[in-house]
């Protein structure tokens, strides 16, 4: 459930690119303004997880009455959207083990990659019949769809939280008021408490390593995903001439890739729990890179088959067969990235990954902005292999935690090292 509502927020992301055209016409604005309805929305991915809650502005960018509404509403929606992304990976280390998480991250790494490979191939037909409104009316009907059943299927996880409201009972049930939780002995001011848990995630991105490169190779693959955005349209219908529709389906074997790895993920749980009885129950974080490891590989080479094949006159098999091995590279390294952070700060996993959302979300907004211009100015087929040149730079990365990793955690204050949780009370022990 809570990997569907993360496909609703990519989905809410990327089913705009279908008809960026259309609100320029409408409007009479740049291709460039345009794409602010892209850019804010990712920009209010990094800004929301380090502070505001969800919230849906939809409404107003289907009935705008100019380009300000759509990219005011567009920001709004993108701040609102972001929790879930950053909530999810807490959420799961809550509800599993280690040794468990595996096939759960796969689904929640899926989601986010998943929704940009179909939102445009709907979006694509939506805007071809109905024109560009409707591809804001579209989410607003899943989003709610998806919004109520997680209000109705969803409980609360959070230990503290779940361990505070047992507590109230227990005095409202006995009258004895000795029944408290930490949180509730926590007498600092909320001022400072607010202040910690806004910093975190910064601190974590700035002074820790694994979490800054961690970030910086999510934020490549991010922005070659809505690089894509871009270039398709370019490869598609102004290299070769076709419809909207037309150029949604090529985001097909894109999805297959996703997908396609992420059924692979019980092999590798598996795999993940031969090493946890090896390593007698708690394997080093760094065991979780291993497929990140294998998988690196298959993002510069789609990248490359998607570049060399991209000429107007070659068939349209290429470029889009080039989408299938960067899907499954995707959601390997996703995965595993997710992983590896929860595992390595896994009692402050929120404020990792949402530190990891922050950069990663600020660098996909920016790409899109710069993407048109790079392939005018390269032309399709080096800039294509610039992106899969950087792709390839990045594989570095997981090797050099692999190896490295341990070593790196042992310096950091915010590593987590299995004796971070405070104890609880006899209270708490012996009525919890």
């Amino acid at each position: 459930m809570i990997a569907s509502v993360c496909f609703v927020v990519a989905f809410a992301s990327s089913v705009v690119t279908a008809d960026i055209e259309g609100v320029c016409e409408t409007f009479g604005v740049s291709e460039e303004v345009g794409l602010l309805t892209i850019t804010l929305f990712v920009v209010g991915f990094g800004i929301g997880p380090m502070i505001f809650a969800p919230l849906i502005f939809i409404i107003p960018g289907a009935v705008a009455k100019n380009i300000a509404t759509i990219l005011v509403a567009r920001a709004i929606d993108g701040i609102g959207f972001s929790a879930p992304m950053t909530i999810v990976g807490g959420t799961l280390a809550d509800m599993w083990r280690n040794e468990e998480r595996g096939v759960p991250m796969a689904a929640f790494s899926a989601a986010p990659f998943l929704g940009p490979a179909i939102g445009p191939l709907v979006g694509g037909f939506i805007a071809d019949n109905k024109g560009w409104r409707w591809l804001y009316w579209i989410q607003l009907i899943v989003a709610g769809f998806v919004y109520v059943l997680m209000v109705l299927t969803v409980p609360e996880t959070y230990a503290p939280t779940i361990l505070l409201k047992r507590a109230r009972r227990l005095r409202k049930e006995t009258g004895d008021n000795t029944y408290v939780t930490e949180q509730e002995l926590d007498r600092r001011p909320l001022s400072e408490e607010l202040t910690e848990f806004i910093l975190r995630p910064f601190q974590l991105l700035f002074q820790e390593l694994i979490v800054f490169l961690i970030t910086l190779y999510m934020s490549v693959l991010y922005g070659l995903l809505y690089m894509f955005f871009v270039a398709y349209p370019i490869v598609f219908q102004k290299g070769k001439g076709w419809s909207a529709s037309m150029t949604g389906l090529m985001f097909i074997p894109l999805a297959l890739g996703v997908i396609l790895s992420a059924m692979c993920a019980p092999i590798v749980n598996n795999h993940y729990k031969t090493l946890c009885v090896k390593y007698g129950g708690t394997p080093p974080p760094e065991m979780r890179l291993i497929p990140m490891m294998i998988s690196c590989w298959f993002i510069p080479i789609g990248l490359f088959i998607f570049a060399w094949t991209s000429f107007p006159h070659v068939h349209w098999i290429g470029p889009a067969i080039g989408g299938l091995p960067v899907g499954f590279g995707f959601i390997f390294l996703y995965n595993s990235a997710n992983n590896y952070l929860v595992d390595s700060y896994q009692h402050q996993a929120a404020s990792a990954l949402a530190a990891k959302t922050c950069l990663r979300s600020f660098w996909g907004a920016a790409v899109v902005l710069f993407t048109e211009q790079m392939y005018e100015r390269l032309g399709y087929e080096w800039a294509g292999s610039l992106l899969a040149f950087i792709a390839l730079g990045c594989c570095a990365i997981p090797y050099l935690f692999f190896f490295k990793g341990a070593a790196i955690r042992k310096r950091s204050k915010f590593a987590y090292s299995g004796q971070d949780a405070p104890p609880m009370s006899n209270k708490e022990i012996s009525h919890a």
